[in-house]
């Protein structure tokens, strides 16, 4: 356990998601994600969070094991061709984590999706939210698609509007 990591989330203003993610950029998100789910047969679904509770902080939860818990919670894994892919983003702790259901993890490594999260973390340090994350989206979308490429019948299976924990 870190301490100041537990203070940081402790302490962490209410409004702090709101400053990075205004509703214009939510809706830039949520668009990006529209546009790119023409492309292929994966879900998107994008997920950003401000401070955590404190036991789980405490007991030391990562913001992977959160990634994987909200995954869970958005039914991202609930597809028809488990092709789900969630964006994390975990503000105080600045960290961004992406999690592919099955079929994904089968065929790309998650050393791809961390590569696209440096991208997307190198551009939060430079406060561009909205240009990272749809940049994110972007390159993810090319990915799915050179793998699962969109069909005749390419069902909208998960909400493209982002989710603010």
């Amino acid at each position: 356990m870190s301490l100041a990591r537990v203070f940081r989330h402790l302490f962490a203003p209410p409004w702090l998601v709101r400053r990075a993610f205004a509703q214009h950029v939510l809706e830039r998100i949520e668009a990006a994600i529209g546009a790119s789910e023409k492309r292929h047969r994966g879900e998107i679904r994008f997920a950003v969070e401000g401070a955590l509770e404190f036991l789980p902080v405490a007991r030391g939860l990562t913001p992977r094991e959160r990634a994987l818990e909200v995954f869970s919670l958005l039914k991202v894994w609930d597809t028809e061709e488990n092709t789900g892919v969630l964006v994390y983003v975990q503000v105080v702790d600045r960290d961004i984590e992406i999690v592919a259901d099955r079929a994904i993890a089968r065929r790309i490594p998650q050393t791809q999706w961390d590569a696209i999260c440096g991208r997307i973390e190198q551009a939060f340090a430079d406060k561009r939210y909205d240009e990272g994350v749809v940049a994110g989206i972007g390159e993810i979308g090319e990915v799915l698609a050179a793998h699962f490429p969109a069909g005749p019948e390419n069902a909208d299976e998960l909400p493209d509007k982002p989710a603010v924990l």
